[in-house]
């Protein structure tokens, strides 16, 4: 996977260059909105079942309880939040987890570790054998997490499947809005 650690490197050092800009912008705004921290950390499941601290423009409100996203109300969102959430801004910051290697562009979405049946069903497949991703064959095709056994067996086939082509169709798919992330009641 060595070949796409460069890919990821060479491609999102870039992309934060350049929207650095637009990232402070949206800091200072959800300042704002989230009565809080901008930022959300949230400790994920990571290659090799390690933990890391996944980065993300916050979206719910303080206080809400840790939960996978399709567990969560959508009382829970702020206003803001819900734009980022639909423009798929609040991803930004997960640039930083791709640069410092916790992630990659494309690969399998960290899980919380509280999400027990869906770590069996990767454990099960090797899922975690690659870096997590920010997007992959799962989210473009609106396979959220409240699918465990589903999304495990999409996430090995991608894995499985992998090349340079699908690498960049993943990230051209989800930079023109295909997939709409995990639902939420």
């Amino acid at each position: 996977m060595l070949k796409y650690r460069l890919f990821d490197l060479c491609l999102s050092i870039p992309i934060f260059i350049v929207t650095l800009p637009f990232t402070l912008i949206i800091l200072v705004v959800n300042y704002y909105y989230s009565n809080g921290s901008p930022i959300f950390l949230q400790e994920r499941v990571g290659k090799g079942q390690k933990p890391f601290i996944l980065m993300k423009f916050r979206t719910m409100k303080v206080g809400t309880q840790s939960v996978a996203t399709h567990l969560a109300s959508s009382s829970s969102i702020t206003t803001f939040g819900n734009f980022l959430r639909k423009s798929k801004l609040d991803e930004l910051p997960q640039l930083i987890n791709v640069i410092k290697g916790d992630m990659s562009l494309v690969g399998p979405r960290p899980n919380l570790f509280n999400q027990k049946e869906l770590i069996n069903e990767r454990s099960e497949l090797g899922v975690y054998n690659v870096l997590p991703g920010i997007t992959g064959l799962a989210q473009i095709n609106n396979i959220d997490m409240s699918e465990p056994e589903k999304l495990a067996k999409i996430d090995a086939n991608m894995i499985e499947n992998m090349s340079i082509k699908t690498y960049f169709r993943y990230i051209v798919l989800t930079g023109l809005g295909k997939g709409s992330g995990d639902a939420i009641k």
